[in-house]
């Protein structure tokens, strides 16, 4: 069974998840305190974190960087706060989606399914990948040569697929696709620019090589 720590001072509205998310075999304890939740947190271990961010005894954006301190996993932000600044910095602070309110279930139910498929893709990519290439991916980072690479959503995301297909091309289209951070309508041009920062971040740490090189045709491809 899937087990959720949900922190949510909506009582009604978590009386309905915890309801609805149990008949998808999913257990979902809740509370209405950040710290109840971190002390929880450290008492079992949970699949996802479901976080509100207005929150009484401190705000959810700090909840993010005090979970972050202590732990790598999933979280969905779950807020009415409709602020784009808000939704930028949860995600560039370590949370994996975010899901305005007001929503359906199901499409929590979906999210949460969907982020726990792509962790679990990742571990078996890391188990294999990281004994032959010089990047490192954990959680939402990637180092090189143990390095920390300073990346934005959209850089991980292209940076990560590069490195799952190691060796083999990527189309520009493909990176569109894959990216929950890249508007599905953006022009392919701005693939390239996003290459381009990678390539001079990269550089940074190792300019020995151009790790990411252009495959006239096809797209990119990552070489170590």
């Amino acid at each position: 069974m899937i087990q959720i720590l949900m922190i949510e001072d909506d009582l009604e509205l978590a009386e309905v998840i915890v309801r609805y998310l149990k008949s998808f075999d999913i257990e979902v304890t809740n509370t209405d305190s950040p710290y109840m939740g971190l002390s929880l947190l450290n008492q079992k271990n949970y699949d996802l974190i479901i976080l509100d961010l207005t929150l009484p005894e401190m705000d959810g954006l700090e909840m993010i960087i005090k979970i972050r301190e202590q732990s790598d996993i999933p979280i969905i932000i779950s807020s009415a706060r409709d602020d784009i600044l808000d939704k930028v910095m949860g995600l560039d602070r370590g949370a994996d989606d975010y899901l305005p309110k007001p929503y359906d279930p199901r499409e929590l139910e979906a999210r949460i399914k969907s982020i726990l498929r792509r962790k679990q893709n990742s571990s078996n990519t890391n188990s294999s990948d990281n004994k032959k290439t010089l990047f490192e991916i954990n959680n939402n980072t990637i180092k090189l040569k143990g390095q920390l690479l300073e990346l934005t959503p959209a850089e991980f995301d292209i940076l990560k697929l590069l490195i799952q297909r190691e060796g083999s091309a990527v189309s520009r289209e493909e990176f569109i696709y894959a990216s929950d951070h890249i508007d599905d309508g953006s022009s392919l041009k701005n693939i390239d620019v996003i290459i381009s920062r990678l390539r001079n971040k990269i550089a940074k740490i190792d300019d020995s090589k151009k790790f990411i090189k252009s495959i006239r045709g096809l797209g990119y491809g990552l070489f170590t």
